[in-house]
């Protein structure tokens, strides 16, 4: 099992609740920024590409707690930038164990031996460490060598002190199927918890704009990583998320699962696209238009997103907001998520909007696709 029952039982009786309240749109997780600054400049990122006087700012650790309790969310991410940069990173963490939230602090791990004494092994941390693949490909990701071993060096030594470990893997164009299969049994060898995989988003700043994954190369690619997959593989995300990456499921995305806050404000509508900050979550929820974003809403920056900061939360939100999405749950976590072959058709398995394949075969290339299986 990848994540504490601990954390799933929090997780669960979370969403049951908001379900009974009836509400339509609620946060799972919060994104928290508290800097964009980094050690690394990778190719795909596009916060480290801000001007040296907007990098150079942070949020303090009571301005972080104080959006984790006007959020409510039960699980608080922490990305960047590079958090363990931040002077009271320490002190963050520590507010919010004392709160009782789960803790993903998202980090390269090049720092991480010299900062672990730091940190207090529990439940509520998990240090979620980038990792674009083997040294190879990670080492290209981050545009700098040695990272790989660095990072690998920091893995084990939170693992000798007890703390929770997680990997994050964002895959582009060009990514190896068997490359990624080996990398993945590579991680469980370490003995880290489980595995986050996602496709990357297209940020607009970011320096490589030409590898970014288009729909059905997603859909491609996860296949051939996920069919036949290892029983031995453990992921910390929700396995009808993976059925989603592979083709075998439609998901919409809900950006308000996943509310980010940084130092401009709350962000609207998401983690990846910027269309303005607003100062408090209730009025983010209330004048963001949600009917502008997603797949089906037909927004340009939208139709090749399936990152799981966008569809993971739907993905939990079906899962026990319905029978069938909990009974689908509990059959991939039993017996692995339903992926089909990688040169069957894509789309006529999938659940979906009745016009999504219609959509589909409208496209330039939808002939040869669905010929070609």
């Amino acid at each position: 099992m990848s994540v504490p029952v601990s954390q799933m039982w929090t997780v669960a009786s979370y969403v049951i609740k908001q379900k009974l309240m009836g509400r339509k749109r609620y946060p799972l997780v919060l994104m928290l920024e508290p800097l964009f600054r980094c050690n690394l400049s990778c190719a795909g990122c596009g916060k480290i590409q801000y001007p040296d006087h907007i990098l150079k700012k942070v949020l303090s650790a009571d301005q972080c707690l104080a959006a984790a309790d006007e959020c409510g969310a039960p699980i608080v991410s922490i990305p960047g930038g590079e958090p363990l940069l931040h002077p009271e990173m320490p002190q963050l963490v520590e507010g919010l164990v004392a709160r009782k939230k789960y803790i993903y602090l998202c980090t390269n791990a090049i720092l991480l031996k010299s900062k672990i004494d730091q940190y207090k092994a529990t439940k509520y941390l998990t240090f979620s460490v980038h990792m674009d693949g083997l040294q190879e490909e990670h080492d290209e990701a981050v545009c700098r060598d040695g990272t790989y071993a660095k990072a690998i060096e920091g893995i084990k030594e939170a693992l000798k002190r007890g703390f929770r470990v997680t990997t994050n893997t964002t895959l582009f164009d060009g990514a190896k199927s068997e490359r990624v299969r080996e990398f993945f049994d590579e991680m469980m060898k370490l003995g880290v918890e489980g595995m986050m995989v996602s496709p990357g988003y297209s940020y607009s700043k970011a320096p490589d704009q030409n590898h970014f994954l288009k729909r059905q190369k997603t859909f491609k690619l996860f296949r051939e990583i996920f069919f036949n997959g290892k029983k031995s593989w453990r992921f910390n995300q929700s396995p009808l998320f993976i059925e989603y990456l592979a083709g075998s499921r439609h998901f919409e995305c809900t950006p308000w699962g996943n509310p980010t806050y940084n130092i401009f404000g709350w962000q609207k509508p998401c983690y990846l696209l910027q269309d303005g900050y607003v100062k408090t979550f209730n009025e983010l929820l209330e004048t963001t238009n949600w009917d502008n974003y997603g797949r089906k809403s037909g927004n340009p920056a939208c139709q090749d997103c399936m990152v799981h900061c966008g569809h993971e939360p739907t993905a939990v939100d079906y899962t026990f907001g319905t029978a069938k999405g909990f009974w689908g749950t509990v059959k991939a976590t039993l017996s692995g998520p339903k992926i089909h072959a990688p040169d069957s058709p894509i789309f006529p398995f999938m659940s979906k909007p009745k016009n999504f394949v219609s959509e589909y075969e409208q496209s330039e290339n939808s002939e040869k696709v669905m010929k070609n299986g």
